[in-house]
């Protein structure tokens, strides 16, 4: 099976990378999807809280494509850090996916307004097939 780059065409019909913004705790598991991604020509930049989520998005003057969020981390867990984002207006149709080593219910969230989930053990298929299914659906 032959792997494409993760990349939309723009109107002149050239590949325009994307930019993925990823956030765990633990580094192992931030610097694996990030090996993933630019391995697919994405540009990922990672932090390892989710108040430096919420400072890189509010200081950088362009957002990523997607937020790759770990759901459990200490202080503030990616749940909150969805709730924050989504009550900010330029951030409210961010696309967001959550990894968590839990299996979760998107119908039963309580309102948090996602686009997927991951579940560890990461596995690159499928890293890269819902990564490419979220952004290919927001472009």
């Amino acid at each position: 099976m032959q792997k494409t780059a993760i990349s939309t065409a723009n109107k002149t019909n050239k590949n325009v990378i994307k930019r993925i913004l990823v956030c765990d705790d633990v580094a192992d598991n931030s610097f694996l999807i990030k090996t993933i991604l630019e391995a697919e020509n994405c540009l990922v930049e990672s932090v390892d809280s989710g108040a430096a989520v919420l400072t890189f998005l509010e200081t950088d003057p362009n957002p990523p494509d997607l937020l790759i969020l770990d759901i459990q981390m200490p202080v503030m867990d990616g749940f909150e850090v969805v709730q924050r984002l989504r009550e900010l207006t330029k951030f409210q149709f961010l696309p967001i996916l959550l990894v968590t080593s839990f299996d979760y219910d998107l119908n039963k969230m309580n309102g948090i307004k996602c686009d997927g989930f991951i579940q560890k053990p990461i596995d690159i298929d499928t890293v890269t097939s819902k990564v490419r299914e979220i952004l290919d659906r927001n472009s």
